[in-house]
């Protein structure tokens, strides 16, 4: 495929850290249809460990790459691993329990429920 962009250093496209990378974003309540259940403190530092999360996958993935150990041919598979890198850590008790202490909860990995269940409620229609 001659024409298809497979070089990782495209001149089109550059990550870079935010100037601000410590400052989260602050969440406008009313632009949500949804009602605010859980303490906005809490869903700050929730937001910051995942942002962190990011930042270290991110990092992980641009070091392992410059050493030569991680071959990508795209920015399409640079994604695709990424996403796949996110999810095996979110679908670890040790991503998990990452998020529950960054929240305050010292649960250990192996208490992390990986399952949990959807409890949705039903309300009666008006």
């Amino acid at each position: 495929m001659p024409n298809e962009e497979t070089a990782m250093d495209a001149p089109d496209f550059q990550l870079v850290p935010a100037p601000q990378r410590e400052v989260l974003a602050v969440a406008d309540p009313g632009a949500s249809p949804f009602k605010i259940v859980v303490d906005p403190q809490m869903r700050q530092q929730l937001r910051r460990a995942l942002i962190d999360l990011i930042d270290n996958h991110d990092e992980s993935l641009a070091a392992h790459y410059s050493d030569g150990r991680l071959a990508l041919e795209s920015y399409k598979e640079y994604i695709e691993v990424f996403a796949r890198s996110l999810k095996e850590t979110m679908e670890s008790r040790e991503g998990v329990s990452y998020l529950l202490r960054a929240v305050g909860f010292d649960v250990p990995p192996e208490e992390v429920n990986l399952r949990p269940d959807l409890r949705w409620k039903s309300t009666p229609r008006p």
